[in-house]
């Protein structure tokens, strides 16, 4: 216990000492080799105005928009994804007919649908949540399909002998618990791109409110430091995010894969 407190303590000193390091380099170069706060602003220029939108509450309205249209795509990914995987990888019949659909449509970067996106939904709120849709959705499909789809035979033998026989029993009770790893990871993927969709989607104009949005406005009005603060939120959020993926999922619902890879 002393050896682990030992190494995390010397974990958070390294992690001091980086962005220290970061920061004070970030801050002559702004000053001293740039000197154009339009071109790069400097560090104690982006944090006062981080502080000031903090202050004022702008960022938190904005945040509260993005986390809307973040949350809409989310969940239509997940309960379009989920099924449609657990389907193909259990089902040959549904993988050789949807897979030709899935495999033309995949490649097609999210951001090829933002016309679409303005043409069906408008500037609203369901625009921007059908691009983040978009890039969820795949993510968590191939993850899915690759996890029921290689479900040991073992396991799915053993269960039948023990009179689990039809499908529906075998999804729940075999093919759900060993795919949900690979369910978790498409998960964790599909946040990260969901959130780089989100900011791309609001930057082009999806929508007129959010944190993209306000990127781009700071951006017209040369306000590259409110731009910079606005991107460290942005960073800030995702990291947050993920982080509460990973507890929630992998620390609790998956606490029972904890010690099997050594």
């Amino acid at each position: 216990m002393k050896g682990f407190a030992y190494i995390l303590t010397k974990y958070k000193l390294y992690t001091i000492i980086s962005l220290s390091v970061a920061f004070a380099l970030w801050e002559l170069i702004a000053v001293f080799i740039v000197g154009n706060s339009f071109i790069l602003p400097s560090f104690t220029q982006t944090i006062t105005s981080l502080y000031n939108l903090i202050v004022s509450m702008e960022i938190f309205a904005d945040l509260v928009i993005s986390l809307y249209h973040f949350a809409i795509g989310m969940f239509f990914g997940i309960i379009l994804g989920i099924p449609l995987g657990m389907l193909m990888g259990w089902f040959k019949t549904v993988d050789n007919f949807m897979d030709p659909i899935i495999e033309l449509i995949r490649p097609i970067p999210p951001l090829a649908w933002i016309p679409f996106a303005i043409v069906w939904f408008g500037l609203t709120h369901q625009s921007a949540g059908f691009i983040v849709f978009i890039g969820t959705f795949f993510p968590i499909l191939t993850n899915t399909y690759s996890g029921f789809s290689s479900v040991p035979k073992t396991l799915v033998e053993a269960a039948m002998v023990l009179g689990c026989t039809k499908n529906k029993d075998l999804l729940k009770s075999v093919g759900l618990p060993s795919s949900f790893p690979d369910i978790a990871v498409g998960l964790r993927v599909a946040m990260g791109i969901g959130w780089m969709c989100l900011v791309a989607a609001e930057l082009f104009g999806v929508s007129k409110e959010g944190l993209g949005y306000k990127i781009w406005w700071y951006y017209y009005l040369h306000r590259m430091d409110n731009v910079l603060s606005y991107m460290i939120a942005l960073g800030l959020i995702g990291l947050g995010l993920n982080w509460g993926f990973r507890y929630i999922i992998e620390k609790k619902l998956l606490k029972w894969m904890e010690g099997t890879v050594y």
